[in-house]
Order: C-alpha cells, then sequence, then structure tokens
C-alpha cells in the first residue's frame, strides 16, 4: 500500500513539474532592439536601444501561458547622427530625462506553427501604454524548452508613434517605427 502511494505522490510530482514554468532571463551582449523609421520619403533613420533588461516565463505544455517583460533604457539609445540622437532625446521624441525606459510586457503568446507566433501585449512608451502585438520566430519550438538551455528568438512589431505623443516633423518623419529584435534568454 505504501509504495502504490509513493509511485502515487511521485507521478503527481511529474505532472506539477511538467506545467511548472521555465524562467528565463534576457542575455544582453546577444540581444539587439532596433527602431527605423522612414525619412524625407526616401531613407530611414535607425536607432538603438543596447541597453536593456527582461525575463520570460515561459510553461512548454502550454505556450500561451508565457510572459515577457522586457525593459529599454531609453537614455542610451543611440542613432546614426548627433541631431538625430539629441531629438530622439528630447522632449518632443522619447523625452528621456522624464521617461528613461520603454517597456513591452506580453502577456500572452499564440503559436502559429511550432516556431511562429505572436506575443500580445502593452507597450509603453513616454508614459503612454498601449496595446501592442510582437510578431515572434523562435530558433527551437518553445513546447522544447527544457530550462536548461538558451532560448533565441527574432521579433517584430509596427508601431504608430503619433500614438505615443511623438508627433514632431510630421512631413518629413514617418509615422510607422517598425521595431526588430534579436533576443537571447538564458536560464534565471
Amino acid at each position: 500500500m505504501r509504495l502504490s502511494r509513493l509511485v502515487s505522490l511521485m507521478f503527481a510530482a511529474a505532472l506539477l513539474l511538467a506545467n511548472a514554468p521555465l524562467a528565463y532571463r534576457l542575455d544582453t551582449r546577444a540581444s539587439e532592439v532596433t527602431a527605423k523609421v522612414a525619412f524625407i520619403g526616401i531613407a530611414s533613420k535607425t536607432a538603438g536601444f543596447p541597453r536593456m533588461s527582461g525575463s520570460v516565463s515561459i510553461v512548454p505544455d502550454d505556450p500561451g501561458l508565457a510572459k515577457i517583460d522586457v525593459v529599454l533604457d531609453a537614455r542610451a539609445l543611440t542613432a546614426p547622427d548627433k541631431v538625430t540622437l539629441e531629438r530622439l532625446r528630447g522632449e518632443k521624441f522619447f523625452w528621456v530625462e522624464r521617461y528613461p525606459t520603454v517597456r513591452f510586457t506580453g502577456e500572452r503568446l499564440v503559436m502559429r506553427d511550432a516556431r511562429r507566433g505572436e506575443i500580445k501585449g502593452t507597450l509603453t512608451a513616454r508614459g503612454v501604454s498601449r496595446p501592442e502585438t510582437l510578431l515572434v520566430t523562435f530558433e527551437r519550438p518553445p513546447a522544447q524548452a527544457t530550462g536548461g538551455q538558451p532560448i533565441t528568438l527574432s521579433g517584430r512589431m509596427q508601431i504608430d508613434r503619433r500614438e505615443y505623443g511623438m508627433t514632431a516633423y510630421s512631413l518629413i518623419v514617418g509615422r510607422t517605427v517598425d521595431i526588430r529584435l534579436t533576443a537571447r534568454m538564458i536560464p534565471a
């Protein structure tokens, strides 16, 4: 009788562990976020966000329960030239003195196939929070995650900068911002 109880307890524990979330943190040295916008209708400008932090929680048996939290340090953003950099950091765009971070919190992962999906979440920039969708492609299917190996993904999101209060220079700077990321998540 004791043996059957022990086996039952071990089986129950294995089921609980199989559904336990796997925790990861962003490997900042191997991750990158850029934001590209049309400029004068014939060119583009790209800003980079080299300083960031983040975490991901994945449940391999139910990827829909995935959670993501990525914070970009807007004060450290980079731009192709000094004038663009000053404008981006200034009051008319990111206003980094008042809003030093940009944040994306993903609450739901919808897989389209084994490696591609959409993360539904909230983007906060310049004090404005809006629902956004990050299209992602995983290097390996997240359902195969074990918690012992890194997870690498690439993602893309398009936003309207005006919805975040960045309305300046509308005649020369496009309104659609193409955000791209490459993220390497390592076990926490």
